[in-house]
């Protein structure tokens, strides 16, 4: 038996299709969902992200705008930059690009950002009011996991999902997120001894360690549903995941290819997430 691919290219593909009809019917009401990017500093992987999210932007008729500051500029100026957007009428959502520079306090910047346009889902409100059940902007690439999952009809009420990785950007998260789908949840990290008793167990086995290769076979139930999270270079330069595939696909149910996989949902959820904030400033 071989997986069925859950393809987040593809249902990305689909999913920004009916957000180019969403931004249309917003401006023949006279609004135009915008984003504000910040991005410090000139690290090559956030700078790749940035103009991916940019041009995803343009493709669906999203404003976007991009500020880029030196790597010396103060929390002082950027706190003053994000209180410039928040009052910006024009501007719905604001992603400050993470990593930060060392002088400055991600949790402060996070906190500053306006709950209503914090489209990352990562500000404690949003974070609070997800944890409770209560409408919030959802982090992006938990987010873009379970509609992945949904696409496929796969039932998650009831399962049992095992969460390898507790990073407050994905796994805590998903957890929470497949917890509120009514899924029963153990969480696997670098302290879990025996990790391989939870996973064999895990009718859903989401993966977010940053390791490539983390996991092989041995460590995946018959059948089971495999979301790899990971993004890793291996010593040939090839992106993989964090999981073995080549292996995993033989045993999983349903699997999600890297690259191809989570990586385009997340901005996708991005920009949605965007449009509702747009949606919600005509109210």
């Amino acid at each position: 038996m071989s997986a069925i691919i859950i393809s987040g290219k593809e249902l990305a593909k689909e999913k920004r299709e009916q957000m180019k009809v969403e931004v249309d019917e917003l401006k023949a009401k006279g609004v135009t969902p915008g984003l504000a990017v910040i991005l410090i500093g000139d690290d090559p992987a956030s700078q790749s992200y940035v103009r991916s999210k940019q041009k995803s932007c343009h493709e669906i008729g999203i404003h976007s705008e991009l500020d880029t500051l030196p790597v010396t500029t103060s929390e002082e100026e950027l706190l003053l930059k994000i209180n410039a957007l928040n009052n910006a009428e024009h501007i719905h959502g604001i992603l400050v690009q993470l990593p930060l520079p060392d002088h400055i306090s991600e949790e402060a910047v996070i906190e500053a950002i306006d709950p209503k346009k914090d489209v990352d889902g990562f500000h404690p409100i949003n974070i609070g009011r997800m944890m409770t059940g209560q409408e919030a902007f959802l982090p992006c690439t938990p987010y873009g996991i379970v509609e992945m999952i949904k696409s496929k009809n796969i039932s998650i009420e009831g399962k049992h999902v095992v969460v390898v990785g507790r990073s407050n950007i994905v796994g805590k998260p998903v957890g929470q997120l497949l917890l509120n789908e009514n899924a029963t949840v153990t969480y696997c990290h670098s302290r879990t001894k025996n990790m391989k008793e939870y996973t064999l167990n895990a009718d859903i086995l989401v993966v977010a360690v940053g390791k490539a290769h983390f996991l092989n076979a041995e460590y995946i139930k018959d059948g089971a549903v495999v979301i790899d999270v990971g993004v890793n270079r291996n010593d040939e330069g090839k992106l993989v995941g964090d999981v073995d595939f080549e292996q995993a696909k033989d045993v999983a149910s349903y699997i999600t290819p890297v690259p191809g996989g989570v990586g385009p949902m997340t901005i996708t959820m991005l920009l949605h997430n965007t449009i509702i904030s747009a949606k919600r400033s005509l109210k």
